[in-house]
């Protein structure tokens, strides 16, 4: 198993727009891409930030399954609708995980 943590940090002023979009367009994708979420977490000390955890069956799916993401043509119109104002995110973060030692993966 392949994990990985993404966190969104969010343009000025543009926080509620990038969650709100998250909530309401991107989650239903990403199972129609095989991109397994597993939470979605946020910090009261820093509002502007979105962070989730997603897990994939391998490197090669994890790759596939993000290519095919960004590929969605109704995925790109709603990120294009969404940006009408400008960009929702000032920036990204990536970190690909794979268990460390084997037994100590709780989920």
């Amino acid at each position: 198993m392949i994990y990985e943590v993404r966190i969104y940090e969010a343009a000025d002023g543009k926080a509620d727009a990038m969650k709100a979009r998250f909530k309401n367009e991107v989650v239903k994708r990403f199972p129609l891409h095989g991109i397994e979420l597993l939470g979605v977490f946020e910090s009261e000390a820093e509002a502007n930030r979105l962070t989730y955890l997603t897990r994939f069956a391998s490197e090669d799916d994890r790759t596939k399954s993000w290519a095919s993401f960004g590929a969605d043509p109704d995925w790109r119109a709603v990120k294009a609708a969404s940006e009408v104002d400008g960009p929702l995110l000032k920036s990204q973060s990536v970190s690909v995980l794979s268990p460390a030692v084997a037994g100590l993966l709780l989920a």
